[in-house]
């Protein structure tokens, strides 16, 4: 090989290098960018969360701990009324009466926002309330079945999590799924807490609903695995249900 060719090779070969490093760099670059923004969507999304979740709680509380009581006082105070008119005591007590119902609607939005018994007695005892609570409500009947199988302590953060996330599979499966059962299995193996949904319902084109991003409830199913450093993978196409498998690390 001439002089001169080597020197043209040793150039094509740095400029190769050069490019190559430049190329490499770019790549991480990108990459490094992308980890970044999605670390700060997954901290939004779990700010975004934590501070409903908190908000919850507190109008709960003040619903239970606050009007509660104020509406039995008003109505302790309705009922020591002394009359011997027939009207005014047929007045008291409807107004007795529509203080019990407003009493017990503020109880079942208080616990709808934060259920006692996920505080008092945890998740599984929570589930089991809310599903019996939707038997009870339902006009359709969709049989919901719920096992579980736990040998792992779960984290209170995490109950509060799961707790919303059979809810909204339950309420979507409810309205929209068309199906007679709903299958729901809850267990704890290998450190991680596996939660699998299932129902016969009509199903849908779940690649044409992410495309479209029109399934807010698949969205915020997805966010709260994230949140809990878990995983979610879900099976559906129409007329064949959906599955859906959460593994979320303990």
């Amino acid at each position: 090989m001439r002089p001169e060719e080597k020197d043209i090779y040793k150039f094509v070969i740095i400029v190769a290098a050069v490019l190559g490093i430049i190329i490499a760099y770019f790549i991480i670059s990108v990459i490094r960018q992308q980890r970044r923004t999605l670390k700060l969507n997954q901290e939004k999304i779990q700010a975004e969360i934590s501070t409903m979740e908190n908000e919850r709680r507190r109008i709960a509380s003040d619903l239970h701990d606050e009007l509660g009581p104020l509406l039995s006082a008003v109505k302790l105070q309705i009922n020591s009324l002394d009359t011997q008119d027939e009207q005014d005591r047929m007045l008291i007590s409807k107004s007795g009466n529509h203080i019990d119902e407003i009493i017990r609607k503020l109880r079942d939005i208080s616990n709808n926002l934060m259920p006692n018994t996920l505080i008092r007695k945890g998740l599984i005892a929570a589930i089991e309330e809310f599903i019996e609570g939707i038997n009870q409500l339902q006009t359709q009947h969709v049989r919901i079945n719920f096992e579980h199988q736990i040998n792992q302590n779960i984290p209170k953060e995490k109950e509060i999590h799961l707790y919303r996330i059979i809810q909204e599979i339950i309420h979507n499966t409810l309205k929209h799924a068309s199906a007679s059962g709903l299958q729901i299995k809850l267990k704890t193996a290998d450190n991680k807490l596996i939660l699998v949904t299932e129902d016969n319902g009509i199903g849908f084109d779940y690649a044409a609903r992410r495309r479209d991003n029109s399934g807010l409830g698949l969205y915020n199913l997805g966010s709260r695995a994230e949140i809990m450093g878990g995983e979610l993978n879900i099976a559906t196409e129409p007329g064949k249900g959906m599955r859906c498998i959460f593994e979320i690390p303990l």
